[in-house]
């Protein structure tokens, strides 16, 4: 079974794809290798996506805020798919990735803007992470690997209107 490279993008790459990166990584159907990164990276991960992302199993060493210029160099895992995760991230001009990846755009309120207390913001980054759990589900049901890339590129921007 071939195994392939997600790549999610958020502006500060703190908590949304954080994650993404983290679903796709331990997804059951072992088809995905997330990863994730930001056009200009926070330096640290949001807590309440920290907190989410262990509770899955998803090893903390991982667990770091990146730029996305790690993923633009030759030495970098070559992506199948990139998603943006946030408005921000999606309309800015990113680097030129290597292999053409098919690309989508799976916008997510920012958790990180909730008000309230603790337990408003667990409920959001909760809510953003049932949604990306979803499509990630439904993207693993897919059979990627009999569809062309004007095809997976269709079924990936499709789920992007998948309700939460």
């Amino acid at each position: 079974m071939k195994t392939y490279n997600i790549l999610f993008l958020c502006t500060h790459n703190s908590a949304r794809s954080i994650l993404g990166e983290a679903l796709a990584s331990m997804d059951p159907s072992g088809k995905f290798i997330g990863y994730s990164a930001g056009s200009t990276p926070g330096g640290k991960v949001n807590p309440f996506a920290a907190e989410l992302a262990l509770h899955m199993g998803y090893p903390a060493d991982k667990l770091r805020s990146k730029s996305w210029d790690e993923f633009a160099g030759p030495e970098a895992p070559a992506m199948d798919f990139i998603i943006t995760v946030c408005d921000n991230a999606a309309g800015e001009v990113c680097p030129v990735w290597p292999g053409k990846p098919v690309t989508a755009h799976w916008g997510f309120p920012d958790p990180s803007q909730v008000p309230g207390d603790d337990d408003a913001k667990r409920r959001a980054f909760r809510e953003v992470m049932v949604g990306l759990k979803r499509r990630i589900e439904l993207l693993a049901a897919l059979p990627l690997d009999r569809l062309d890339a004007l095809s997976q590129q269709a079924a990936l921007r499709n789920l992007s209107d998948i309700a939460s």
